[in-house]
This record gives structure tokens, sequence and C-alpha cells, in this order.
């Protein structure tokens, strides 16, 4: 049992928080409806002290949350299983990595079902992964083969850093683009990235909502050759039009799947991948968090449906959503979104050929530099001990 190594004198005892300039390796252009995101994410850290050990992973607690928590017993932290008690979910990554390190087990290990990626005794998991970087990036170029040029061009960067699948922001004709030039430059994109993937690479795209059905049944239409592996956020949730949708592939010969969760995070898309009319559920790894992602991706897995949580602009995403792989049989990607922080070191994870190496490392098994989060803590954070600790 996971909790066998928990001691009732284990109290919370320190909880600090910082936040770490982040940045990416390019700038985050513009979706279906934002504009650009920027080449700058910034890391939310919180680090927690119990005992003699400490954990540290993204949180958004406030110090006022952080008082009232402050002090409780580690026993009353977690559940038999392991998971996060809600309470207490504001610090479930930190929380998750201390219980790993005082373990001495990753935490893919310690929720890894038997016979699964991740069983006792294996050293590491690879868990797929996919680009997440090709936004519209080109609209600043008029000239349409130039502008295809630019995003081949990006694709390749991220094959040439490991990655082999992809996903495509589609939907510049919703804002950014004339309708129609929008949809034909999406389909041209979306033919351009499947040259540089090869046909063994899968090929996502994602329109952040700016498409109508029959927008969605034109490009899939005209990129059937390309054999899309999912369509995400097509249109804002809709029953009615993914019922549409659906029939419309089946008719066609399609066996895209429709997935969708990362925005509005509509609880009803549980109900529908139950009922197979989307098939992959995308709710962040933020929130709900890990230790309801445990729950919904069981659930999933007995519905034979897909798990893919979002994980975008947190970094610290990147490492810790590919260990739900070891609990959750349909657990679809990672979401890469490539970005480093100043005093985190995430080097024990690789990317080659697809897929995350998962070290097998205590906790979620990244490096923080002591000293660099220290600083930041006393300049943009804060700390709250508990009473009569030093």
């Amino acid at each position: 049992m996971v909790l066998t190594c928990l001691q009732a004198s284990y109290r919370l005892d320190e909880i600090e928080w910082a936040t770490l300039p982040g940045e990416r390796p390019r700038e985050a252009g513009r979706n279906a409806r934002l504009a650009a995101r920027g080449r700058s994410p910034v890391a939310r850290m919180a680090r927690v002290r119990i005992g003699e050990t400490t954990g540290f992973g993204m949180s958004r607690i406030s110090k006022e949350q952080a008082t009232m928590l402050i002090g409780a017993s580690a026993t009353d932290m977690f559940e038999e299983n392991g998971t996060v008690k809600e309470k207490f979910r504001a610090l479930e990554f930190p929380l998750l990595d201390w219980l790993g390190k005082l373990a001495g087990r990753s935490v893919y290990d310690l929720f890894a079902w038997p016979g699964g990626p991740a069983s006792r005794g294996k050293n590491e998991i690879k868990v797929p992964c996919y680009d997440t970087t090709l936004y519209f990036d080109e609209l600043h170029l008029t000239d349409d083969q130039a502008a295809i040029d630019w995003m081949k061009r990006e694709a390749q960067e991220g094959k040439d850093r490991g990655h082999r699948h992809f996903k495509i922001k589609v939907g510049r004709g919703a804002r950014w683009m004339e309708t129609r030039k929008g949809l034909q430059r999406d389909i041209a994109v979306i033919r351009a990235v499947r040259e540089v993937a090869g046909p063994e690479g899968k090929i996502m795209i994602d329109a952040n909502n700016g498409y109508t059905l029959n927008m969605t049944k034109e490009v899939l239409m005209e990129t059937k050759d390309c054999a899309l592996y999912w369509i995400e956020e097509a249109f804002h949730e809709d029953r009615v039009l993914y019922e549409d949708l659906k029939e419309w592939m089946t008719k066609h010969g399609m066996n895209v799947k429709i997935a969708d969760g990362e925005g509005q995070a509509d609880p009803q898309l549980m109900e529908w991948a139950r009922e197979k009319i989307i098939d992959v559920v995308q709710y962040d790894i933020m929130k709900p968090g890990f230790s309801e992602w445990l729950h919904l991706g069981a659930r999933l897995d007995a519905w034979g449906a897909g798990s893919a949580p979002h994980s975008y602009g947190n970094i610290i995403g990147n490492y810790a959503s590919g260990h739900l792989a070891g609990a959750v049989g349909g657990f679809e990607f990672i979401e890469w979104d490539p970005a480093d922080a100043e005093g985190i070191d995430g080097s024990s994870y690789r990317i080659e050929d697809g897929l995350v190496t998962i070290p097998d490392l205590p906790g979620f098994g990244i490096q923080l530099d002591d000293a660099v989060f220290s600083r930041s803590r006393r300049d943009s954070g804060w700390s709250v001990k508990r009473d009569g600790i030093q």
C-alpha cells in the first residue's frame, strides 16, 4: 500500500511559493481565438517541507490558502491509495512529489497497475507525446507558398527535437484571415505537416472552436488522405453537432477521433465519451488535477475512450502528465510545450522517436535549484511555516 511509509508525526511544516520565469525556443503564435501567446511562460511553483523531506511542483495556491493548510498531518492529506484529498489539491503536485521522494519511488510507480506499462521492476517508461507548437506563425506572409514553407520548417524543427507526432492549430478563417482563404491555408498546412511527419506520424488538428460543423466536414474531406488522428475542439461542445459529425464520418469511411475538454471542460463530455459520441477527453492536468485524472482515466478506460490531459503554458505539465500513463491504459499523448524555466532541471526526460522517456526517479524526477527558488521566493513569492518551526 502506498501510504505504509507515512508516520503520524509527519506534518506540513512549511509551504513556499514563487514564480520562475521560462522561455520557449520560439514564440507561440495565435490560434483561432487568441493573440500570440509569447515566448515567456511562467512556472508557478510551490515547495512543501514535511519532516526532513521536501517536494515541489506547479501550484496556484494563495498565501491565505496555505495558512489554512499549514500544520496538517500528512496522514490527513492522502487517500489510502495515495491520491491527494480534495482539501489539499492546491498543493497536489508538490505533495505527490514529496510522497514519491519519501517512498523512494516515481509517481508513475506509485499508481501503476499490475501488468501495465509502469509495473514495478521496470526502470523507466516511454510515453507518446506530440509537438504542440504549430500555431498561426505565418500570418505575416501573404504568399501562400511562403506561408506553407514557414510552417513546414517549424514542423521540421519539432522533428529534429525528436517528435514524430504533431498537433496543428487550425481555424485561421475564424478571426485572422478571410474565411475561405483561412480554410484553404489550414488545409495546405495540414498537408505540409503530413509530409514532414511521414506516414507513421500521427497528426491532430485543433480549431479552438473556430469551425462550424460544415467547415469541419470540408477540412476532413479535403485532408482525408492525410489520415488525421483526431480533431480537437472543432466547435463549442454540442451533442447534436457531434452526433451529426460522427454519422457523417462513418458514412464517408473516416476514423478521425473527436477530442474535446480543454476549453470549457464541459462535464457532459464524460457522458458523451461513455456513449461514444466523442473519443478523447482532454480536461486540464492542473484542473481537475492528477488525482481526479486517475479517477477519470479509469472510467474512460472502462468505456474504451482515450485520455489526453491538456497541458500547456505551465512548463511542469510536460513532465507531470505522463506519469498518468502508469495507471491509465487509454492515455494517448503528453502535450509537449517545450520551455525551460530558471532553476528547473527536467533533463532526465528525453524525447526520441515521438516518445518521452520518463525516468525512474523519486517523485516526478525533476530537480529544483534551491538557491534559484529561494531567491525567487524572496523576490516574488512568500512562505508560511508551522508554529515553532524555524
